[in-house]
């Protein structure tokens, strides 16, 4: 699981980073890049939306090992066809592939390690984001030594190595694509997700957190920059915004571990966004690390929380599967909107003024969705 996570956010935070280097290599338009930006959030919901029925009919972890090959093949696609196509067609692949990995992470800890949902879901998290940051560090500078094509392709190395363990492990574990036996009492498997009122809940939960953390990756440093800090200075917020994550990954696994309630570590993760939008709308500059750390951990809290409770709340790993699946695809529709709507806005405004109040509102209204959804009950509203 952590050598699958070393390649679900690298790939995608690589090219955000030396995006202006291949622009100009391949000769291409901002709206390109534009697209090349936009294409995973919407293959992360394509990919969530389909990947249920599929890890159902061909199993979980043959559908993920199926998906990191794919996901291999995409990235060498983008390295070796240094053409626009080229690097379309290969996000769509790689970014498709995570999207499926995205849903069946869960099922697949819940059937694997019933007994250490937080702790497996939180290193799982916890990996994607070290991964990432250290990606975002060193894709640069590497690409002004080895190319901007070794340095991207480079990681490579990550997929061909994870599918060859978990190809390993396949043959020397078999399957475990096996059903836990639902006493009647309990509940039923076949559950709707798309009719249940906790599925729309996770979803909301998780879509805000998604729509929060994409809007922010997108455009903290020109919000930071428009009130007065140097470029320097802004740059510096947003890798205060996205080195908080393992900060927060840890502290909450810990604590859940310690036996501190779900609900209140949900609220207030919600209640950390809430903090944060405000101090960067209204707030002091000078505490501008604050408001920026605040939303970082929030964001990776909840993106945590919602993980483990797709495995907590259902009875089945099918159910996990199907919850993450539709949870992950409606809060990915609503994470596309969040820096489309963002941009925009401050286009015709002409002010973060707008765009920020909106955001308040919206992660206000979160912290009253946190509660409702981190309740001790199942997936189908029986309390535990």
């Amino acid at each position: 699981m952590v050598l699958l996570a070393t390649n679900m956010r690298a790939p995608i935070v690589a090219l955000g980073s030396i995006a202006p280097v291949v622009q100009d290599a391949l000769k291409i338009s901002e709206f390109q890049i534009g697209w090349l930006g936009a294409v995973p959030m919407l293959s992360f919901a394509v990919g969530a939306l389909i990947s249920p029925t599929i890890g159902k009919r061909f199993g979980l972890e043959n559908t993920l090992i199926a998906m990191i090959g794919l996901l291999t093949v995409g990235m060498i696609i983008r390295t070796v066809i240094p053409t626009w196509s080229g690097f379309l067609i290969g996000t769509l692949l790689l970014t498709l592939a995570i999207g499926f990995a995205n849903t069946l992470a869960a099922p697949v800890i819940k059937q694997r390690t019933p007994k250490h949902i937080p702790l497996i879901t939180g290193l799982f998290s916890l990996t994607m984001t070290v991964t990432a940051g250290i990606v975002a560090g060193v894709i640069l500078p590497l690409s002004e030594r080895v190319g901007w094509q070794w340095a991207l392709g480079g990681w490579t190395i990550l997929g061909v190595f994870a599918l060859f363990i978990w190809l390993f492990l396949r043959v020397r574990l078999g399957s475990s694509n096996h059903q836990t036996v639902i006493p009647t009492a309990l509940g039923t498997s076949d559950i709707s997700m798309w009719r249940t009122t906790f599925a729309w809940q996770i979803a909301i939960f998780m879509g805000l957190q998604s729509l929060l953390f994409y809007t922010a990756a997108s455009f903290l440093p020109s919000i930071w920059v428009s009130k007065g800090l140097s470029t320097v200075s802004a740059g510096q917020m947003n890798s205060v915004f996205q080195f908080m994550a393992p900060v927060s990954i840890l502290s909450l696994t810990w604590l859940i571990n310690r036996g501190r309630p779900i609900q209140a570590l949900a609220v207030f993760a919600a209640v950390l966004n809430v903090i944060g939008i405000l101090g960067v709308s209204y707030l002091s500059t000078d505490l501008a690390w604050l408001w920026s750390g605040m939303m970082g951990m929030g964001c990776s809290a909840i993106f945590t929380l919602s993980m483990i409770l797709f495995s907590m709340r259902t009875y089945t790993t099918n159910q996990a599967s199907e919850l993450s699946g539709m949870a992950q695809a409606v809060g990915y529709v609503i994470a596309f909107f969040g820096p489309l709507g963002t941009g925009w806005l401050h286009e015709t405004t002409g002010s973060w003024s707008v765009p920020l109040f909106i955001m308040l509102i919206l992660m206000s209204a979160n912290v009253v969705i946190a509660w409702l959804v981190s309740r001790p009950v199942m997936v189908d509203g029986k309390y535990i």
